[in-house]
């Protein structure tokens, strides 16, 4: 009788325990199959209710549009970049043209009286006897030494190659200034120099400007012009000086 009560009640609780075990399973499928649901619902009329995809397509579709303005933008900016760029070396292969022969010998004819004024300015530097052949061949150091610069640039950027050094007239100038001192030197080098040079080199401006087709060397010469023609006024009223004044007269 014992053991049938006993019996009973295990069958009892197994009974009670595969309830709940069934239930659980029930509860854990049922909520497997809801949780796509909250994704995407089904309304009443059976459409799907894409709140959260639709959220979803909206921020990727937003961010497509996005990143492909992005790359509308670089490549604006890109091709912007590439086209001054690329107006910069045609600006640059502009100015690096070649010059036509008469353009060439502007260039170099404005570098050699350059070249020979410095040379022969730091001579009556070191040897004048007058202040004022001293101040005098000092300013031809400093004015005809920037202009020689600026020829310099200019045919650095045409391809044009300067001479090194004088020509067999300007050195034999020199080679005779270097033998001379004191009044004797002051006066050679205002006549030779001062004056007769500056009228050459006036002269050779003029008749290149009339040749020059180039801008850039037209716009140098030009630039030159005032320069030699202060220089040759100034020495013209020294060498005209009484004597014992200027030039060591």
């Amino acid at each position: 009788m014992q053991k049938n009560k006993t019996l009973k009640g295990l069958l009892a609780v197994s009974a009670v325990a595969a309830m709940f075990s069934a239930f659980g399973v029930q509860a854990q499928t049922a909520t497997t199959s809801t949780s796509p649901n909250q994704a995407g619902k089904v309304s009443k009329d059976g459409a799907m209710d894409n709140t959260n995809s639709t959220g979803m397509e909206s921020r990727n579709a937003a961010g497509m549009n996005h990143a492909s303005a992005g790359t509308a933008t670089n490549g604006a900016v890109q091709s912007g970049s590439m086209g001054a760029s690329g107006a910069g070396e045609t600006a640059a292969g502009g100015t690096g043209a070649k010059l036509s022969a008469a353009d060439k010998k502007a260039v170099m004819d404005m570098a050699m009286a350059d070249m020979a004024e410095v040379a022969t300015g730091k001579l009556a530097v070191s040897k004048a006897q007058s202040p004022e052949v001293k101040a005098f061949g000092q300013q031809m150091v400093d004015d005809h030494g920037q202009a020689l610069q600026k020829v310099q640039a200019l045919a650095q950027a045409r391809g044009v190659t300067l001479p090194t050094e004088l020509d067999s007239k300007h050195k034999a100038v020199s080679a005779k200034l270097e033998k001379l001192s004191g009044a004797e030197f002051d006066k050679a080098y205002m006549a030779s120099v001062g004056v007769k040079d500056h009228k050459d080199t006036h002269d050779k401006l003029m008749s290149n400007a009339k040749k020059v087709k180039d801008p850039e060397v037209k716009a140098l010469g030009e630039q030159h012009m005032p320069v030699v023609e202060q220089h040759l006024k100034a020495a013209q009223q020294m060498a005209s000086a009484k004597p014992g004044t200027t030039a060591g007269k």
